[in-house]
């Protein structure tokens, strides 16, 4: 049965992603706009091929990635410290969530020109924009995941005398580790979207820098083809990474049955 659940499942979703490259095909054969406009989903493939084959994808891949990995780490590092004091103090909760909030909204693209300014045509503008566009996203998903944590289990840890560093590292924050991973994964997803807005804006050697040159060059199929590109990445370390560890955690603590 459930490898059978398994197979409907993926046949559904091939289902759609066919019909989706079908109604692309048809839109691009219709003529409503110019073949270089708006090219099929054949010729941006054969521009996916040939990026890669040169190496360019590549290139742009690992660098775009190791720039996301290393605001990642200092975003993780900043924003679950930080949620874990506005859970639990709530004089700090009073003075700072509200700053947070509103930095939030805050659109992470209307940093870079502070960054600009900053640090310059350099890999620290990005990395600022990065780190602005994920950490209070992290910040605010830890605080609400600590909150959620069950009273019950609170009372019974303080019945039993654990507490400091104890209560923290060992009750509360397992306790609220598969709403922190999920907070975790939607962090990963703004810090992508930061990270490409701001190597659109200058010469950095990553993916934005590709979209940049196939806009300037008006080849979009190799706009398309990076478009493309970012998707299927983002998906693959959202459905191997963060799903992997996030269906794990939930069984564990038994908030999903075993597959």
């Amino acid at each position: 049965m459930k490898r059978d659940s398994a197979l409907k499942n993926y046949s559904q979703k091939l289902g759609l992603v066919l019909l989706l490259l079908g109604v692309w095909e048809g839109v691009a054969r219709m003529g409503i706009w110019s073949s270089y406009l708006f090219p099929g989903p054949m010729t941006v493939a054969e521009s996916l091929w040939r990026l890669a084959a040169d190496g360019q994808l590549w290139g742009a891949t690992l660098r775009s990635l190791g720039r996301l990995g290393r605001a990642y780490v200092v975003s993780v590092g900043i924003g679950v410290p930080l949620g874990l004091l506005m859970a639990r103090l709530t004089f700090f909760r009073n003075a700072v969530k509200p700053v947070v909030m509103g930095l939030q909204a805050l659109p992470s693209i209307c940093w870079l020109p502070l960054a600009l300014l900053w640090f310059g045509l350099t890999d620290g503008a990005i990395l600022f924009v990065v780190v602005m566009g994920s950490v209070l996203g992290i910040a605010i998903a830890t605080e609400d995941s600590i909150q959620g944590v069950d009273p019950q289990l609170l009372r019974v840890a303080s019945t039993l005398g654990v507490r400091g560093l104890r209560f923290q590292f060992g009750v509360l924050l397992p306790a609220a580790l598969p709403g922190i991973v999920t907070g975790l994964k939607l962090g990963w997803s703004f810090a992508w979207r930061a990270l490409l807005a701001g190597e659109l804006l200058f010469v950095s050697g990553g993916l934005g820098q590709l979209l940049t040159v196939g806009r300037e060059l008006m080849d979009v199929p190799q706009v398309m083809a990076v478009m493309v590109a970012i998707v299927l990445i983002g998906v693959t370390v959202d459905r191997v990474f963060f799903q992997t560890v996030e269906g794990r955690l939930r069984r564990r603590w038994g908030l999903q049955t075993a597959m």
